[in-house]
């Protein structure tokens, strides 16, 4: 991950630390005498305290863990999960590490017109992340169809990525600056529709060739410059409120999880 990352890989970082983090959760619970169920708690509990210490955002984590890992509410297994997200964010204070990384302090009237444009972003945060699941399916499976040994398919997947990133470089690596650039309505709508088209490409590709690396930071980005694009259509509201919104429901559409 970190070389493929470090290279300009159009993946996310967080989704290997989310499962470094479940990884010593698993190594603690095979040192203890704890039943089966315990022992997944304790390795969802270290993915939430990863994903913490990644974005600064503890509740996130926790709803996250809930929906996508533990698929219940029972106090057994929320309270450890809680606990060890909680923890993670002390210490990420106690280190000087800043609050969220993505702050955001906009907003916009509540109206029927508003409310319009929100049911509007869900459905075209809904056609998206339906779009995205499928083109990397099909990259997975022409991939596979490809008369060569598997070892190569990251290579030609990173043939592809270079190729994009010559097209936009702002679709290679993290894209972190990208998600704040949209937060605080600094990008227009044909750079956002340029770096969605891109990123959508080659990360579509990159996953289907095997490349490792997470989704979040990616579908932030490309939900936020869905959100950038539509901005000029939809009713007024903050800079970046409709970049903000198309992230929250892409990712929530794509991962099935919207209380996330």
């Amino acid at each position: 991950s970190a070389i493929s990352i470090g290279s300009g890989g159009p993946v996310g970082a967080e989704g290997p630390i989310i499962m470094t983090g479940g990884a010593i959760g698993s190594l603690i619970a095979q040192m203890l005498p704890v039943s089966d169920n315990e022992r997944k708690t304790l390795l969802v509990a270290g993915a939430a305290a990863g994903m913490t210490t990644v974005f600064g955002t503890p509740i996130a984590a926790i709803m996250l863990a809930v929906e996508l890992l533990l698929f219940e509410w029972t106090p057994r297994s929320f309270i450890p999960v809680a606990v060890a997200a909680v923890i993670a964010e002390v210490e990420r204070t106690m280190l000087h590490l800043p609050g969220p990384i993505f702050p955001f302090q906009g907003g916009m009237e509540v109206s029927f017109v508003g409310l319009a444009g929100w049911v509007a972003i869900g459905v075209c945060a809904g056609l998206l992340s339906g779009l995205l699941t499928q083109m990397v399916y099909a990259c997975e499976d022409g991939f596979q169809k490809l008369p060569i040994h598997w070892m190569w398919w990251p290579m030609l997947g990173g043939l592809v990525v270079g190729i994009g990133g010559l097209i936009e470089p702002h679709a290679l690596g993290v894209g972190y600056d990208n998600i704040t650039d949209m937060l605080d309505g600094r990008t227009v709508a044909t750079a956002a529709l340029l770096l969605l088209v891109v990123k959508a490409i080659i990360w579509s590709v990159a996953l289907g060739s095997g490349t490792s690396g997470g989704v979040l930071a990616p579908l932030l980005i490309m939900g936020g410059a869905m959100g950038a694009v539509l901005a000029g259509v939809l009713p007024a509201a903050d800079p970046g409120f409709w970049a903000l919104l198309a992230m929250a429901a892409t990712m929530g559409g794509t991962m099935r999880a919207p209380l996330t």
